[in-house]
């Protein structure tokens, strides 16, 4: 979070960044981590229709691989990524999409997952003056050190000096 002046001893609290923000090799280790419930994986399980009884059916799960139920794949993915917006991307024009995700290690409920993320990228649009894109890559861990999931993500910022288009030109003179 960031605090910026409005006028005198008045602020705004701020998330995400502009474009001039970031900077390859920046790492952000985000914060707070998230604690997995069962009633959230259940819930997001059969939200998005994953019937796979692994996910929600404890008997079945205590005879399978794990001993114990496995935490929606989605669901890893979905809180790590959201895990990143407050510092990230809270002011993006908008989200590209991931890339590489990879899932590490199982999750199961109860653990505790937390999000750092690398800039590996940047580059202004080529197709929207005065916006760019940020190129990252997360990885989500459990509170016990073990990386549950590694993907890339891109999202579009806006440019804080945005560069004069021919129509914004003409309206100046």
């Amino acid at each position: 979070m960031t605090l910026r002046r409005v006028q005198d001893n008045e602020y705004v609290e701020e998330h995400g960044g502009d474009y001039e923000d970031f900077e390859p090799g920046m790492v952000i280790r985000h914060w707070p981590g998230r604690t997995i419930s069962e009633i959230d994986n259940t819930w997001l399980t059969l939200l998005t229709m994953n019937q796979h009884p692994l996910h929600f059916d404890r008997h079945y799960a205590d005879g399978a691989e794990y001993g114990q139920i496995l935490v929606n794949s989605g669901i890893t993915l979905c809180l790590v990524s959201g895990m990143t917006v407050q510092a990230l991307s809270a002011r993006a024009v908008g989200n590209l999409g991931w890339d590489r995700v990879r899932l590490r290690d199982p999750v199961f409920v109860g653990d505790t997952l937390y999000a750092a993320s690398r800039i590996i990228g940047k580059r202004l649009s080529r197709s929207r003056p005065g916006q760019g894109i940020i190129t990252v890559e997360t990885t989500g861990t459990k509170s016990t050190g073990e990386t549950v999931i590694v993907f890339e993500r891109s999202f579009m910022v806006r440019c804080r000096e945005a560069p004069l288009t021919h129509s914004s030109a003409s309206a100046a003179l």
